[in-house]
């Protein structure tokens, strides 16, 4: 069993981009982004629970990873940068952390490192628990109306979170709750120590103060992305593209 998604090619001797989405979103989330990388082979994937991936199940983050790797030793994926957002950003952490063979590099667009204590973690699964409760047994608009309210997404507008909640409630309420409680925040190791001492490019959004903060404590290269919030590469994708495709000049610049 492999991961869904969209692969596109680019020039021979570039490194694959893989790209990995946030909570409830799906391949098509960084196309627009990708679009403008085209030199570069490109793998847009569906994680656990979205989009061609909804019925594959996952008990937790190593599942995720051995999923992921898999998936990628089938597309004969050899040598690649991971680009995830949100949840896809901390996915890509712990499959980095597992120093996985061909991985180049990788880049987070708003992704937590994880909880430093257990108090904080338990907090955190018994809200996800809740929230996974809701998706379902709820209808979808009702809870991501109430999800988009979250101090997270403050920077949306009106606009904006009637469209995400138009766009997010196609998918399946149970598949989504049994990927949120496998991949909870709360149930995630705190990856700070194995993330020390590796660099690599950290993404986020100058109305983001919450991920401006965690940025501030990581061993990472930071990027701010003007006029956008938590979902920067929606909000601005022009300018997290350009911010791509800089990070990618400049650290393979010598490769190929």
């Amino acid at each position: 069993m492999i991961l869904g998604g969209v692969q596109q090619r680019g020039k021979p001797g570039y490194p694959w981009l893989v790209f990995l989405h946030g909570f409830s979103g799906d391949c098509r989330e960084w196309q627009t982004v990708g679009a403008s990388l085209s030199d570069y082979p490109r793998l847009y994937l569906d994680l656990p629970g979205h989009g061609a991936s909804a019925g594959i199940s996952a008990s937790g983050f190593d599942a995720v990873s051995d999923l992921l790797a898999r998936t990628l030793l089938i597309y004969n994926i050899l040598n690649y940068w991971l680009v995830g957002y949100s949840l896809g950003g901390r996915i890509a952490m712990v499959h980095a952390c597992q120093r996985p063979m061909g991985l180049c590099g990788w880049v987070v667009e708003g992704g937590h490192p994880g909880l430093t204590d257990e108090a904080s973690r338990q907090a955190r699964l018994a809200s996800d628990r809740r929230w996974a409760a809701r998706f379902r047994t709820e209808p979808l608009a009702d809870v991501f109306a109430d999800w988009y309210q979250q101090p997270v997404f403050a920077s949306l507008t009106e606009a904006q979170r009637r469209e995400l909640i138009a766009l997010r409630s196609l998918n399946s309420g149970a598949h989504l709750a049994d990927m949120l409680e496998a991949t909870s925040l709360g149930a995630q190791p705190d990856l700070r120590p194995a993330l020390w001492g590796r660099d690599f490019d950290y993404l986020y959004g100058e109305r983001d103060e919450k991920f401006a903060a965690i940025a501030a404590e990581l061993n990472a290269t930071r990027h701010v992305i003007p006029h956008a919030g938590h979902n920067a590469h929606r909000e601005n994708p022009e300018a997290v593209a350009s911010c791509l495709a800089q990070i990618l000049r400049l650290r393979i610049k010598d490769t190929l």
